[in-house]
């Protein structure tokens, strides 16, 4: 019987259980987690970036969730009952308020036809998600295979202009972009939106949520409409408004609307303020091949395209 051992993270500290095995059910881990954190009830997140596993499913092994010995888990406290009920009485007590707050904000556009609230749409995080979100802005539904063709659209811009997308630009050469771009693994950011931004020919606001600005790509091309991204340092989301007239949802605004602009704003300040983000450069990796030891983004980066490795744990 193969014997397991894990680290625990958790925001109070680090624990690690041993005399685990192959066998052991989320059951047993579950239990062994509250004994080890005290925390009653809580979420487990793996790899990088970390994702959520449904614990939900108590009789599974921890191989069927994809758990081996050595893994690094993320222990999320979710409070208790009684904690919430306790919150529940002060979030009634500010209800009234809050919901005047929200209409200001959905009022202050122009025009009726843009009156709602500016909500997130959750994407997968699968390395696309900042195609995934662009495609679902633009057509109004999520295709996790809208990211070959942009990633095509992409490299043939990058090729084409060599001048502009140098190896300075790139962080690589102009050849090895291209063919690295196109890879189902690879991340979009800042330069990918650009030019998307380009030949979509809209604007394209990124909500960044780690400093509470927004980022607007084509804002110098005076396009006449917008849409607009949340990013939190990893993974993108798109942004629509949810209707308070009980229209359907919208995702792509008039530049002049400053009304959704003012809640797109709204929106990064309180992700902000309640640290719902992550600092990608100050992630502690593993690479699960090799063992080597990162810190950030761009080691994890350089060290995929160094050695081929793709697995990555967090630390």
């Amino acid at each position: 019987m193969t014997r397991y051992s894990l680290k625990l993270k958790t925001k109070q500290g680090q624990h690690v259980l041993n005399n685990l095995e192959e066998s052991t059910t989320m059951q047993d881990l579950k239990s062994k987690v509250t004994e080890a954190t005290k925390f009653s009830s809580f979420n487990i997140l793996i790899g990088f970036p970390p994702k959520s596993i449904d614990i939900s499913n108590e009789s599974n092994s921890l191989k069927s969730f994809g758990i081996n010995s050595g893994d690094t888990l993320i222990i999320e406290e979710r409070p208790n009952i009684v904690e919430e009920d306790e919150k529940l009485a002060r979030r009634l007590a500010n209800e009234e308020e809050e919901s005047r707050h929200l209409q200001s904000l959905a009022n202050s556009s122009n025009g009726g036809e843009f009156e709602g609230i500016l909500l997130k749409k959750v994407v997968p995080a699968d390395n696309s998600c900042l195609f995934t979100s662009i495609g679902f802005v633009l057509n109004g539904v999520i295709n996790t295979d809208s990211d070959v063709f942009m990633r095509q659209i992409i490299a043939q811009c990058v090729e084409n202009d060599k001048e502009t997308y140098n190896e300075g630009i790139l962080g690589k050469p102009n050849s090895e972009y291209c063919e690295w771009i196109q890879k189902s693994d690879s991340w979009g950011g800042a330069i990918e939106v650009s030019i998307l931004s380009s030949f979509y020919g809209i604007e394209i606001d990124v909500v960044d949520i780690t400093n509470a600005i927004i980022n607007r790509f084509g804002e110098d091309k005076n396009y006449g409409m917008r849409v607009f991204l949340l990013f939190d340092g990893i993974h993108y989301d798109p942004l629509y408004m949810e209707s308070l007239t009980g229209g359907p949802p919208k995702t792509i605004f008039p530049v002049e609307e400053e009304g959704v602009y003012l809640q797109a704003e709204q929106i990064a300040q309180e992700a902000k303020s309640s640290r719902q983000f992550t600092d990608i450069n100050k992630f502690s990796l593993r690479c699960i091949q090799c063992d080597t030891m990162l810190v950030g983004k761009a080691e994890a980066q350089k060290h995929a395209m160094s050695t081929g490795h793709t697995n990555f744990g967090e630390v």
